[in-house]
């Protein structure tokens, strides 16, 4: 299985015209992060675990084929933003893509691209087949996955496990019933947006401390803010087996 990072940053973490900052004045490419996506590719199936507003670029940048499944993990904006840029894929592949989502954000995403659900169709809509999330483990193709539940402050989110790998993004609390369907995992993705106190997601402080607890053989952080500073700054403050992921960032995992 093949993973690659298409987006390590947030909303507060990509570059801004006039921002004079230590971070967007980086030469370094790892600096330079755009919204939270990643892209896994199994024997069978291609899959993207979110598509912000950058879904387009990060698609081209990446070279990206093929595509058969989106996954959300949540209906905030910088998650979902970029689901019309499918139609590329539906035109050139001549197939619908399947989009897994829990109900609450299929609502969403009836408000947002209501276009899609309508009626009447017209052509060059995007198309897709949507499938319900809840708890239960699902199928994409031959590849099982394991949603679970992690909490972005008061909102119910889902992080994903697909064999011995496990996203999540936007988490601030992780109950132990989800801890141990995350426990045995041989990498971990894990958000760690800065080293203030945030209300809704790890600082690096506490994701350090949720990735020992794990104890994945390696973890890399991910959902970076420009407020956490430059890439090989803070690589320094961390442990050997946890490392900061950065656009473009490709794993093997077996």
């Amino acid at each position: 299985m093949k993973i690659t990072f298409l987006g390590t940053g947030t909303s507060q973490g990509i570059p801004v015209i006039g921002c004079g900052c230590v971070v967007c004045q980086s030469t370094d490419h790892r600096d330079k992060r755009l919204r939270v996506s990643v892209l896994v590719e199994t024997d069978d199936k291609t899959i993207v675990i979110d598509s912000g507003p950058d879904f387009r670029y990060q698609m081209l940048r990446a070279g990206v084929k093929d595509l058969d499944a989106i996954l959300f993990t949540h209906e905030h904006k910088d998650h979902i933003a970029g689901l019309d840029d499918i139609r590329p894929f539906n035109y050139l592949l001549h197939k619908r893509i399947d989009i897994y989502a829990t109900l609450r954000v299929q609502d969403a995403l009836r408000r947002e691209f209501s276009y899609i659900f309508e009626d009447t169709k017209y052509f060059g809509l995007p198309q897709i087949n949507l499938h319900t999330v809840a708890l239960e483990p699902f199928e994409v193709g031959k590849t099982k996955v394991i949603p679970i539940e992690v909490m972005h402050f008061k909102l119910p989110i889902l992080g994903y496990r697909i064999g011995d790998f496990t996203y999540i993004t936007d988490a601030k609390t992780i109950s132990e019933e989800s801890f141990a369907q995350i426990k045995g995992t041989k990498y971990l993705v894990v958000n760690a947006l800065q080293k203030e106190a945030h209300i809704s997601h790890f600082t690096l402080e506490e994701a350090i401390a949720f990735a020992d607890k794990v104890g994945a053989a390696r973890t890399y952080f991910t959902h970076i803010s420009h407020n956490l500073g430059k890439h090989v700054e803070v690589e320094k403050e961390l442990p050997a087996h946890i490392r900061l992921a950065y656009d473009g960032l490709v794993l093997d995992v077996e």
